[in-house]
């Protein structure tokens, strides 16, 4: 059955159920970072004289992630939460433009983006940003497409290194071309400070030269060393994490809250919303815990090693969008900071609540509907920019 925005009606006042080791704790009024532990077993009865037994009572369970520690060279990801290899988790994210229209298909080495951010643009279709920290096994990811002003503001919440091969001028520009961003760029009209040793084109016969531009790894080191960007997120002060991650052995399961296991960004109907043109949709399993990602009909294959893309959380983003001047060429605009209404899926359920993000360089906030911060499971995460004059069009199932 069809569900157009009616999830404010259906929302129960429940909080998140954590479950750890198999045992579901239902964290009402504790923080929702611990467990509370269970109460020292006394065996006095009544009227009975027994032997004082004290016992240090266990320390309360981390249900999320907090301090990251280092363990067998191994440290917890500040973009997915899972384990990988310190200098991967402590290396500055690469945050490269995507084509994701039909003549593009299919894009190569997606499946290995942490995060990826999905947005309209002119046209009425949409772009792909994807957040890579795993990608020294990679030897190039593409093809790379043009920037957008509102994909570097998303990028600038996690410090990354932005890539891109052209750019909107008048709305790019400005911020590109300053050290407000540190980016790895084509060398075309309008970027002042360019990497071409970074990009090379990829034969793929009857494409259009558009698509076969790509991001090669080892141009991508060359041109940060040459650039003298950091490297580390260490040695800067704009990034601490993207968001609360469910802990080990734990699953954030919010088990009161509706059913979501067909999730349509634009719906399946043709509109002007930037989605209704590739008609996405994330189907979760339940057996696995992931959302596996469909368009133009079909499962979203990466080319790299023909696996169907999936995610552990999907984020419905609302923003505040507009066409800006001169209307002709439907450049969008895009309102990423401030607050605005928000749908988070994990564990096949869906949580309305709001995002919130105060500038730049802050993290994107995403909070229920009582106030507390939405813990997200371990894994990747796929967010979809929505611009609030289309959000009638989602669909949940």
């Amino acid at each position: 059955m069809k569900r157009k925005l009616l999830l404010a009606t259906m929302m129960i006042a429940a909080t998140m159920l954590v479950g750890c080791g198999g045992e579901k704790q239902d964290d009402v009024s504790a923080p929702l970072h611990t467990i509370e532990s269970q109460p020292i077993n006394d065996d006095k009865e009544s009227g009975d004289t027994v032997e004082s037994t004290e016992q240090e009572p266990e320390a309360p369970k981390e249900t999320t992630i907090t301090e990251r520690v280092v363990v067998d060279g191994k440290k917890q990801s500040y973009l997915t939460g899972e384990w990988k290899d310190e200098d991967v988790v402590n290396r500055r994210n690469m945050a490269v433009m995507i084509p994701n229209n039909k003549p593009a298909m299919p894009q190569y080495g997606l499946s290995k983006a942490s995060i990826i951010y999905e947005a309209p643009v002119e046209g009425r279709i949409t772009r792909l940003m994807g957040l890579f920290e795993d990608y020294d096994d990679l030897d190039r990811i593409g093809p790379v497409r043009s920037s957008r002003d509102y994909y570097v503001y998303e990028a600038m919440a996690y410090d990354s290194i932005y890539v891109n091969w052209g750019l909107a001028v008048p709305f790019v520009g400005p911020i590109i071309n300053t050290d407000r961003i540190d980016n790895v760029s084509q060398a075309v009209s309008g970027i002042e400070k360019a990497a071409s040793e970074a990009f090379d084109r990829v034969s793929r016969p009857g494409y259009k030269t558009e698509f076969t531009g790509y991001l090669f790894i080892e141009g991508y080191n060359k041109a940060v060393k040459r650039l003298k960007y950091d490297t580390n997120y260490a040695d800067r002060d704009r990034f601490v994490q993207a968001f609360t991650f469910a802990a080990d052995d734990c699953r954030a399961e919010y088990a009161e809250y509706p059913d979501a296991t067909k999730i349509y960004p634009g719906g399946k109907e043709k509109n002007r919303g930037g989605y209704g043109d590739a008609k996405p949709v994330f189907e979760y399993n339940a057996e696995d815990g992931l959302y596996y990602r469909s368009q133009f009909g079909e499962p979203q294959i990466d080319e790299m090693n023909g696996e169907q893309l999936a995610v552990s959380n999907v984020v419905f983003k609302i923003c505040h969008g507009e066409v800006r001047e001169p209307a002709e060429k439907d450049y969008l605009a895009f309102g990423v900071h401030g607050t605005g209404d928000a749908y988070v899926f994990t564990n096949g359920k869906v949580i309305k609540g709001t995002w919130k993000r105060d500038g730049d360089y802050a993290p994107n906030l995403f909070l229920d509907e009582n106030g507390n911060e939405i813990v997200f499971n371990q894994g990747k995460t796929w967010f979809c920019n929505i611009w609030d004059e289309y959000q009638e069009y989602i669909l949940i199932e």
